[in-house]
């Protein structure tokens, strides 16, 4: 899942002298974003090799969509329950513990002989990627002086992009020219590097207050909090009812090759990239506005896509249209929780990580069930739908205050 936490890094003090970071600091910041890059890459992995998983494994194409449908899921509890069972323990020895895990789930999915094997791995995948969202989140102003902490946070959170600009894309082209075993084989030999990476470059993170499970409700009582949950929702079924798909899609209703489906995916994700930026320049001046503006253009451009699927000129253009969309999708919903519950961050963290797996599970089912029943085309016109529906319940119920972010970039 991308995610931007530019709106939870605590502002510095202006009164206290400004420290700067040492090389070391931001090398451990590095070793953080080399997580987040490994787990983004293996979390949609299955996006660009979804038709040959399926011919190899002997399901179709929407019950190959679990592979992202289930750690999804798993990923919802493993937000809540992680920082929960984590109690005080060093958050270093945490994430690296949840980065062996991701090892170890590549490891079983590029060796196994079943779909059911197959999705056990990819069950322990979804306790990394929820647990590592809510306690990796949060540790850039942990890891450099308080001046510091916003920087921190967006090269960790960069590290979401350049997966998604190019892990996403890269693997699905190895899987082209050697198979999609040998692209999850790949992924292990990120996660170890990641694992040395943080154990040589992260110093001890000791936490002196434990998040309690009494603290999740809370974020119940506020009502902008829950029209941002169900504003999350929306977006997030939207997004990856339509995106799980947009592989074979491609291939076969615009008779697309593989190369050139890696191509279009490694254009949508630098789309992408430049739409993060865009949506930290959109949310500082209005929340509500990035929130309508951005669930209007996704599901638009997904929405029409069937109509242009054979125009390799159109398709292209709309690829663009929905990554742009899509890199501004993160920090407008994530902005508008944080701006909700600004006292509960790290609580108000977990259960935004918590909706946004669910949700992006529930959208991977949708699309599934919409494509072996209506076609793949469906899949972009459902997904469509339920982005716009966001944008409309943003538009009637939703209202917000100035903010001030910074972008990823």
């Amino acid at each position: 899942m991308q995610a931007n936490n530019n709106a939870a890094a605590p502002l510095p003090d202006p009164s206290s002298p400004v420290e700067t970071p040492t090389g070391a600091a931001w090398l451990a910041v590095l070793s953080v974003a080399l997580g987040a890059f490994a787990l983004v890459t293996t979390e949609f992995l299955p996006v660009g090799l979804l038709p040959s998983i399926a011919a190899e494994l002997r399901v179709t194409e929407g019950v190959a969509g679990m592979m992202v449908t289930i750690p999804g899921l798993v990923a919802t509890l493993a937000a809540l329950l992680v920082p929960l069972a984590a109690g005080k323990s060093d958050r270093r020895y945490v994430i690296v513990g949840l980065m062996v895990l991701l090892a170890v789930s590549n490891g079983i999915v590029a060796l196994s002989s079943s779909f059911a094997l197959t999705l056990f791995g990819r069950a322990l995948l979804g306790i990394g990627v929820g647990g590592f969202w809510a306690i990796g989140g949060g540790l850039g102003p942990r890891l450099v002086p308080a001046a510091s902490g916003a920087r921190a946070t967006s090269l960790i959170f960069a590290g979401i992009s350049l997966g998604t600009v190019a892990g996403v894309p890269a693997g699905a082209l190895i899987g082209e020219l050697v198979g999609w075993r040998v692209a999850f084989g790949a992924g292990v030999v990120l996660a170890v590097l990641g694992v040395v990476a943080m154990l040589a470059l992260m110093p001890a993170l000791p936490t002196a207050v434990a998040m309690k499970a009494r603290d999740l409700p809370q974020l119940l009582k506020i009502k902008k909090a829950r029209l941002g949950m169900l504003a999350t929702a929306l977006i997030f079924i939207g997004q990856f009812a339509t995106y799980t798909y947009i592989t074979p899609f491609l291939a076969q209703v615009g008779g697309m090759s593989a190369k050139t489906i890696s191509a279009l995916l490694l254009t949508y994700g630098a789309a992408g990239f430049i739409g993060n930026i865009i949506g930290g320049w959109a949310v500082a001046r209005s929340v509500r506005g990035a929130l309508i503006a951005t669930g209007l253009v996704l599901g638009l451009s997904a929405l029409v896509m069937p109509l242009f699927g054979t125009s390799m000129v159109a398709v292209s253009a709309l690829i663009v249209i929905w990554g742009l969309a899509f890199g501004s999708m993160p920090i407008s919903v994530q902005t508008w929780m944080f701006q909700a519950a600004p006292h509960a961050m790290e609580s108000g963290g977990a259960v935004f990580v918590a909706t946004a797996q669910i949700s992006l599970a529930s959208g991977a089912l949708v699309g599934g069930v919409a494509v072996d029943h209506l076609g793949v085309s469906s899949a972009m016109v459902v997904g469509g739908l339920f982005a716009i529906a966001m944008a409309l319940l943003i538009w009637r119920h939703g209202h917000d205050r100035a903010t001030h972010l910074h972008a990823v970039g």
